[in-house]
């Protein structure tokens, strides 16, 4: 049940938990590809990654641009969405509609956009990873958009997961993890979030992408998994 020769495609997969994912798919055997906005991020990870791995300039809000990388890159065995920009965290107030939509539209109609144009490519036996996060079980103020795309996202995984089988469809739900998504957060301000949410967590201390790129993994392997959500947050939830 390992990924040993199978080819894993990450969409978001040069930076924070996409690239901790194909890092952890390459050491077990995979051959990845990559795919990111931006050309200088796809260049780092390829840095990074096996000699092997491939790397896309992909942005996933353009439709035509997601069918011809579909096209190009062939048969495959696991796709994995983790591209997102950085975290809408403003009160409904503060919120414009635009910014609003531009948020969902990378993430719930980007990861729709993927499914729609990868699954025809997907090898029998394969999966889709999906993304969503701890904001839709336990919102906060500000967290309205976040926390609208999170429940969108379990419920497209449902039923995506009745729709496509026999492929697998499943969606990872992060907590607070120290990636780039926080990047637009004054710098005191970010730490005062790492700090205060490892002091609170059961496990006590901050999550790293590695810790969330384990449930990928798992959802890859396991072969009587579908339409699940694996939360990964440290006990987050719990108080």
């Amino acid at each position: 049940m390992g990924l040993r020769g199978q080819r894993v495609v990450v969409i978001g997969g040069t930076s924070g938990i996409g690239l901790a994912i194909a890092e952890g798919a390459a050491r077990e055997g995979a051959r990845v590809v990559v795919a990111s906005r931006r050309q200088e991020s796809v260049d780092a990870a390829l840095k990074v990654l096996p000699e092997d791995a491939e790397g896309h300039v992909l942005d996933a809000t353009d439709e035509d641009a997601v069918r011809g990388f579909f096209a190009e890159i062939g048969g495959y065995d696991h796709l994995v969405f983790t591209a997102g920009d950085s975290l809408l965290l403003e009160t409904v107030a503060e919120t414009s509609i635009g910014a609003a939509r531009r948020f969902l539209d990378t993430r719930l109609f980007g990861a729709y956009t993927a499914v729609k144009y990868g699954v025809g490519t997907i090898r029998p036996g394969g999966s889709v990873v999906l993304t969503t996060g701890t904001a839709g079980q336990r919102p906060m103020p500000g967290s309205s958009v976040a926390s609208a795309l999170c429940g969108a996202m379990e419920s497209l995984t449902r039923a995506l997961a009745v729709e496509l089988a026999p492929v697998r469809v499943n969606v990872v739900s992060p907590g607070v993890v120290r990636t780039e998504l926080w990047r637009t957060l004054p710098e005191a301000v970010r730490e005062e979030l790492y700090r205060s949410s490892a002091e609170s967590l059961p496990v006590g201390r901050m999550g790293e992408p590695a810790d969330v790129a384990e449930a990928y993994l798992y959802l890859m392997r396991g072969g009587y998994s579908t339409g699940s959500v694996v939360v990964v947050d440290g006990g987050g939830t719990l108080v």
